[in-house]
């Protein structure tokens, strides 16, 4: 499979600051090939690469006053292998987090899911999250976690993969976030997919129902949206003028057989 994905974003920095990119392909058994620039209005600015968990790779600049434009391509031929079990990562994605505070959705879990286990619990999960949440662009804000999602029954691709993230670790099953890269996406735009360690393994699901599983590219991993944002500032401010995503794929994969299947 060859996939190819760019991001483009232009930035107003109103005073210098420190930021934090998470728009890189994450590290995986496939050959990569890439580019990321940051230029500032005077010139080219430096970056440092930063390893975080689960192959990422977040990029730090330093950046004055000013216009600021990060242009970020890669071409990623062959897929990853199954995400690997990691003994702490079991323990912390079983906690709740500041967006799937899964503590406060016990009983909510209970009564829905209650009895169901493995790959049955998580494709409940899913097709209940896929059927009572609207997907509507802007229609959430960036301090909902997943209780207001429950609450509001609407969202984008953040809000239900944090409700299905906190029903599966109230569910007493470890659950994480994923930011992706998704070729075939409608619309367009970076992307947020849950993953369930299920039956042995990891596995993804997306909710929402509007990217192919089989083509999705990491970028990063954690908890929630706070471990994978994809840009983090401090220090100073500034503000997002513009924001392109592009992912394409020579060939769509065949679905597989159900949504908790896909590793």
């Amino acid at each position: 499979m060859l996939r190819t994905v760019s991001s483009h974003l232009s930035l107003d920095v109103r005073a210098p600051l420190e930021m934090h990119l998470a728009v890189a392909v994450a590290d995986g058994a496939y050959d990569r090939s890439e580019v990321l620039t940051v230029r500032h209005e005077d010139g080219p600015l430096d970056v440092l690469e930063i390893k975080t968990g689960h192959g990422g790779r977040m990029h730090r600049v330093h950046a004055p006053a000013g216009r600021v434009v990060v242009d970020y391509q890669a071409t990623v031929h062959g897929l990853a292998d199954p995400a690997p079990v990691d003994d702490l990562d079991l323990v912390e994605y079983r906690r709740p987090s500041r967006y799937a505070d899964s503590d406060r959705l016990l009983a909510f879990a209970r009564d829905q899911f209650g009895g169901l286990t493995g790959h049955e619990l998580l494709d409940a999960v899913v097709a209940w999250v896929h059927g009572h949440v609207t997907y509507a662009s802007g229609s959430s804000l960036p301090t909902d976690g997943a209780t207001d999602t429950l609450l509001k029954r609407r969202g984008v691709c953040r809000d239900f993969a944090h409700l299905v993230v906190a029903l599966m670790r109230a569910s007493d099953v470890p659950a994480r976030l994923v930011s992706v890269y998704a070729p075939g996406l409608k619309p367009m735009d970076f992307h947020a997919v849950a993953e369930a360690y299920v039956d042995s393994g990891w596995r993804v699901v997306d909710a929402t129902g509007l990217a192919p599983l089989g083509t999705l590219l990491r970028i990063a991993t954690g908890r929630d949206a706070t471990d994978t944002a994809f840009l983090s500032s401090y220090g100073g401010t500034l503000s997002l003028r513009s924001l392109t995503v592009t992912a394409s794929v020579d060939a769509v994969p065949a679905p597989p057989d159900g949504p908790a299947l896909l590793r």
